[in-house]
């Protein structure tokens, strides 16, 4: 593998990254301290200061290991979660929903961001292929976060999601599945499932979405 690349990858990748996991962690915790549970405040969670989210396994080496075993074609990863104590919350069921699409949503707001840099970048003849690629790959990185949390499985965003909204004999029959959801999640990654059947139609849809949203922004530049 050419270090050169590597490092231009990981340099490119980097400053989108950290923003991605900081504001999703940071969202959830902000949300949850609005509806009523403040344990990730108290705990110094909602803060825009990465090291506080960074897991040292799930946020730089499981990737770089994955990096480096699949020549750069498989990526996954994960921060520290923001604690919850949903019981806390005003209105656990529903505020719990609320709670959770925080996170993805805040990597949808991010990923226009992104894509609205690139746009002027593009728009204003500014061929800074650096910054560029930068902003191509925070629209595609948040646009992943966004969509592979809400695949609809605890501890997943999605998955507390599915949980508000199911009936409670339903929601706490799929909530006991959370201790080993990350195993069958990483297991349905890893044999294809949640790429192809997805990861991949959803960010299409959101690459789509991101078009629709900045036409009147790109017809400037026609």
């Amino acid at each position: 593998m050419d270090i050169n690349n590597l490092v231009q990858t990981v340099l490119i990748y980097a400053l989108p990254v950290l923003f991605a996991i900081t504001i999703h962690e940071a969202a959830h915790g902000y949300v949850a301290r609005a509806l009523g549970d403040d344990t990730a405040y108290m705990m110094g969670r909602v803060t825009l200061n990465p090291i506080k989210h960074i897991d040292p396994v799930g946020t730089i080496l499981m990737p770089l290991l994955l990096y480096f075993a699949t020549s750069g074609a498989f990526l996954f990863g994960y921060a520290k979660p923001v604690p919850v104590e949903f019981g806390r919350l005003r209105r656990p069921k529903r505020d719990m929903i609320w709670v959770a699409l925080a996170g993805p949503a805040s990597n949808f707001i991010q990923a226009i961001l992104w894509a609205i840099g690139y746009t002027l970048l593009v728009g204003t003849d500014t061929n800074e292929r650096f910054f560029l690629e930068m902003c191509k790959a925070g629209v595609l990185v948040n646009l992943v976060m966004w969509a592979f949390n809400l695949f609809p499985l605890p501890p997943l965003d999605g998955g507390r999601v599915l949980v508000g909204l199911l009936p409670h004999r339903l929601a706490y029959s799929l909530s006991r599945i959370e201790p080993w959801g990350f195993f069958i999640v990483l297991g349905l990654v890893l044999i294809g499932v949640v790429g192809t059947y997805w990861l991949r139609p959803l960010i299409s849809l959101g690459y789509l979405s991101l078009d629709f949203l900045l036409t009147p922004l790109t017809s400037l530049f026609l």
